[in-house]
């Protein structure tokens, strides 16, 4: 792990793991508050990193320091859950040792019932004698190769903290003063942290250059063409927000995501049956498992159904309303806004009768 501050989350996930693993090993890029001494509780491996800018760095020199067969990474913010505990103990007991890496979902804003927004695959396990090194210095990954397992285990990321800090937009513009050439990936998350900042219109610069690179990834131009929308919606800039979208079937088929924005499109200009198509074509898709692109839960789950319901309600079809909305409690049963509507679609049934 390598940590900053994180005296509100550290026992929390070091409880969640640390009688699962052989050794815990800190790495600590300047706290001030208690952290160290919270994780002292944990392990005696606490080593200090100057922060230089580069989360690779941190991340490589923790990554020099393990000293068993396969390494594990963390955040602060992570936990693992009782089912999960027992599905990384089956793991580690009947690892085949052919295996290089082992991806883990990583399950993000989470709800109060316990339902994440998004679900990314991460490769969260992985040899020590392959040597895979960190690349970037914001918004880092684990570059690696050969036989990988694509694990059931998930990671829930519980976020304690808003952060508004410019940390990662300043780190990329010290990197263009210095002259340094971006990859394409250091151009989407460049972008991202512009976007994410409100400066729209650089940000929107800076996603077009990422999408014109041939040998940027196939899912971070899908996401890229997300948030590009996500830009031009802000804007009020409609037509280019359906352009992008529809450019997002260039890179693979539709996702679920997409359709519904689509949907949402058509749906706000009153136009039903082209948001119905678009609604209806998202809640026949199905995930590929192996897909490590971003999986946005309500769009390949309930809210195609929630939408459709929305629209038939409008059409006046009330059968279909309800039917659409059993079909969105089917995944959210105890969610009060969907089981009034269903009271309320039911009445209109038994008036028509």
């Amino acid at each position: 792990m390598i940590v900053k501050d994180e005296e509100n989350s550290i026992a929390r996930c070091l409880e969640s793991v640390h009688d699962l693993v052989d050794e815990i090993i800190i790495v600590d890029t300047g706290s001030v508050d208690q952290t160290k001494h919270i994780a002292r509780h944990y392990t005696e491996q606490i080593y200090d990193f100057k922060w230089v800018d580069d989360f690779s760095s941190a991340r490589n020199y923790s990554f020099k320091l393990a000293t068993k067969q396969y390494i594990m990474w963390l955040d602060a913010d992570d936990v693992i859950s009782k089912p999960n505990r027992k599905l990384l103990k089956q793991l580690k007991d009947h690892l085949d040792p052919v295996v290089n890496s082992v991806t883990m979902r990583y399950l993000v804003n989470i709800d109060k019932s316990g339902n994440p927004s998004f679900i990314i695959k991460r490769n969260r396990l992985v040899k020590s004698s392959c040597q895979f090194k960190w690349k970037g210095a914001v918004h880092e990954y684990l570059e690696v190769s050969g036989p990988i397992l694509h694990s059931d285990i998930s990671i829930h990321h519980f976020k304690n903290k808003t952060d508004n800090s410019t940390r990662n937009l300043q780190i990329y513009e010290k990197q263009i003063n210095k002259g340094t050439v971006f990859s394409p990936r250091d151009l989407f998350y460049y972008a991202n942290e512009l976007r994410r900042h409100n400066e729209l219109h650089k940000a929107i610069k800076y996603y077009t250059l990422f999408l014109n690179h041939k040998v940027a990834w196939k899912e971070d131009k899908i996401a890229s063409c997300g948030r590009l929308a996500d830009c031009y919606h802000l804007l009020d800039d409609q037509e280019k927000e359906r352009e992008i979208i529809y450019k997002s079937f260039e890179y693979d088929s539709p996702r679920a995501d997409f359709c519904c924005r689509l949907g949402n499109l058509f749906l706000g200009k009153n136009q039903v049956n082209e948001a119905i198509y678009w609604y209806k074509y998202a809640s026949r898709l199905t995930w590929d498992k192996n897909c490590m692109g971003f999986y946005h839960v309500p769009s390949w789950t309930w809210l195609p159904h929630t939408k459709l319901s929305i629209c038939y309600y409008k059409k006046g079809d009330f059968k279909k309303a309800y039917k659409h909305n059993k079909l969105a409690l089917e995944y959210l049963p105890y969610d009060s806004g969907l089981i009034n509507n269903q009271k309320l679609i039911k009445n209109k049934l038994k008036n028509l009768t």
